[in-house]
């Protein structure tokens, strides 16, 4: 089945929803090839880069349930092809 490489950019504005957040990466950790996370203090929030390859129903699985958490902002950004 083909993959896609895909950015998922996540703003956390409520820092009690990182466990519920961590918890939902290590289930898909198998398709994350790199992560980098910023904490912005002064704002109060921090700013999460994801990227994974993976298929289009496992990337829009993983955005979906990250999207539901409360205080947490998801935007997903797709490659053209897979290649």
């Amino acid at each position: 089945m083909e993959t896609r490489i895909a950015l998922i950019g996540i703003i956390v504005e409520d820092i009690n929803a990182t466990e519920k957040l961590n918890s939902i990466l290590h289930e898909y950790g198998e398709y994350i090839i790199g992560r980098m996370g910023i904490p912005y203090r002064e704002k109060k929030i921090s700013v999460i880069s994801i990227v994974v390859d993976a298929t289009n129903d496992v990337i829009s699985s993983l955005s979906g349930k990250l999207g539901m958490i409360k205080g947490i902002n998801v935007k997903t950004m797709y490659s053209k092809s897979g290649k």
